[in-house]
């Protein structure tokens, strides 16, 4: 799959709220480059999602005009079928995440080093306008060749400029880490920007964000009155920690002082550092001295000051709180809004929806073999489901697998397999998948989520692929075979056309699919892919269906 005629995907690397990122070619250039699709919230359409999409295309390409040795360059935006592509420097490495959850944390030192890179690129950053608004471990990479680089600019804005996303009530950020003035007025600021590198300091040395709970809307409750949790790890770096997390703005401290503590939490010499314009290097202390008196930590009791900020941050603290619960109801993963579709509603005048299902309930977890159903229509005579492969059992054998082909760039991830099918294609999948046929349809299955992967050929049809998905559409909205039916997008996205929408289950449960059709037909042949799971885990699914998609060949 091309991106604007240019830009050859190669292999999922990694993925996040607001997109998906490959590594890709460029072939133009030939050159390896990383490329991100910006998935825009869901919930808007028309002149908001066009002034969105607009607005994110002009801000990435200011956040292009950002050249700092501690910051990955942004190359080039496209548009492509409507949808921003924002394409990277490719930097081979692990992001700071990656390497939190496999070797735990971090030292005082180490951190404070990494912070000074930050730092860095978030000064860059600033002195061109422009703010992250989106610091955390995942977006730090830290490159095979020893370097720090802060990436993804995603929802990076003009300072000064727009500061939300979409006009009030819109937060866009991982809730872990956006400071308290962003979660309560949507406000970003530079200070916002440094407490996000606070709080992604104290994962650095704890394993955890200042404010981690189990669930989003606990860590916005906890965010908006509670002061941060302990760092009792941090030691030299504690200095950092407390002048960085305070929940005031105005008493946060700057780019100057956060870079005075960091050099002596690292245990450097400032006399090492490379004087910089406007700041008094001489005035730092000696490696390893103590920091200068500083105010006190917002430590949360009951100041005058500190009461005066919480009666501020509470009165929309429960609209958050209930942004939380509509943004994880629409799928929309780190978006945080308040402002709610009404679309996942279950449709009130819809009678006897069909009784189907994708695979299990609860907890992931296989299905005892006792338990599944054998094959057969829904029962009580309903309408089918509206696309093949839906079951309400685990269906399907092993899955029959075959040898990589000689030549193939694409590489599957550990523990999956390739599968040649007789319809005259290749998919890699998990080993563990399951496979049988709907009539002319190939069907795979997980059998621990009921997550379900289809493909279809259609050979000499002639119909163009929009308007074919149009007709499916139409065909099964007048069947009612679509109850509660939401339309997240049906028009092209690079080189193939994609319906994506949702539906309800009579139990309750939403469903999720997209259909994707091919424009370029391989031997007379064009090819329909499908992807079918419960709405709750679409985001958890995205990677592994990108992976799918990604790997799917036609036989030539």
């Amino acid at each position: 799959m091309a991106i604007a005629g240019r830009y050859r995907l190669l292999d999922l690397v990694g993925r996040g709220g607001m997109g998906t990122v490959w590594r890709a070619e460029d072939e133009l250039l030939h050159r390896q480059v990383a490329i991100k699709q910006v998935v825009l919230p869901a919930w808007l359409g028309g002149d908001e999602l066009d002034q969105l999409r607009a607005r994110t295309l002009r801000e990435a390409r200011t956040a292009a005009r950002l050249s700092h040795p501690n910051v990955v360059r942004v190359y080039d935006v496209v548009s492509e079928s409507d949808a921003p592509w924002i394409v990277m420097e490719y930097v081979p490495s692990r992001t700071l995440q990656d390497l939190l959850d496999t070797d735990g944390p971090l030292s005082p030192q180490q951190s404070a080093r990494i912070g000074l890179a930050l730092l860095d690129a978030l000064r860059a950053a600033h002195d061109a306008g422009v703010l992250h608004r989106d610091v955390k471990p995942a977006n730090v990479l830290v490159a095979d060749d020893g370097r720090v680089l802060l990436t993804d600019f995603g929802l990076a804005v003009f300072d000064g400029g727009d500061q939300t996303m979409t006009g009030p009530g819109t937060i866009l950020g991982s809730p872990q880490y956006v400071a308290p003035e962003r979660a309560a007025e949507g406000v970003s600021s530079e200070p916002a920007d440094l407490w996000s590198l606070g709080a992604t300091l104290h994962a650095a040395v704890e394993g955890r964000a200042p404010y981690a709970r189990s669930t989003a809307m606990a860590t916005l409750s906890a965010l908006a009155c509670a002061p941060p949790d302990p760092a009792p790890h941090a030691g030299p770096l504690s200095a950092v920690l407390a002048g960085l997390l305070r929940r005031d703005p105005a008493h946060r401290i700057d780019h100057r002082e956060a870079r005075r503590r960091l050099l002596a939490a690292a245990g450097c010499d400032p006399a090492d550092e490379p004087e910089r314009a406007g700041e008094d290097t001489a005035a730092l202390p000696p490696a390893g001295g103590p920091p200068s008196p500083t105010p006190p930590a917002d430590t949360g009791e009951a100041t005058p000051e500190a009461e005066h900020q919480r009666r501020v941050l509470v009165r929309p603290w429960a609209w958050a709180a209930v942004a939380v619960l509509v943004a994880m109801a629409a799928g929309i993963g780190t978006a945080l809004t308040v402002v709610g579709s009404g679309a996942d509603q279950p449709d009130p005048g819809a009678q006897n929806p069909p009784s189907y299902d994708v695979g299990p309930s609860g907890p992931a977890g296989s299905i005892p073999r006792d338990e599944r159903r054998p094959p057969g229509p829904p029962p009580g005579g309903l309408a089918p489901p509206p696309l093949p492969c839906v079951r309400p059992w685990v269906d399907g054998a092993a899955l029959p697998t075959a040898p990589a082909r000689r030549g193939d760039e694409f590489r599957p991830p550990a523990g999956w397999v390739w599968h040649a099918n007789a319809g005259g294609f290749r998919v890699a999948l998990p080993a563990d998948w399951r496979y049988f046929r709907d009539d002319d349809v190939s069907c795979f299955q997980d059998p621990a989520t009921g997550r379900v992967f289809t493909v279809a050929d259609s050979a000499g049809t002639t119909t163009g692929s929009i308007t074919r998905l149009t007709s499916v559409r139409d065909r099964e909205l007048a069947g009612g075979t679509l109850p509660g039916y939401q339309e997240f997008r049906l028009g092209r996205i690079g080189d193939a056309a994609e319906w994506e929408f949702g539906w309800l289950t009579p139990h309750g449960d939403r469903l999720r699919a997209i259909q994707i059709v091919t424009d370029h037909p391989t031997r007379g042949r064009t090819w329909t892919l499908s992807w079918i799971t419960r709405e709750p885990d679409w985001t958890d699914a995205a990677s592994e269906r990108a992976t799918v998609r990604l790997s799917f060949r036609p036989d030539r």
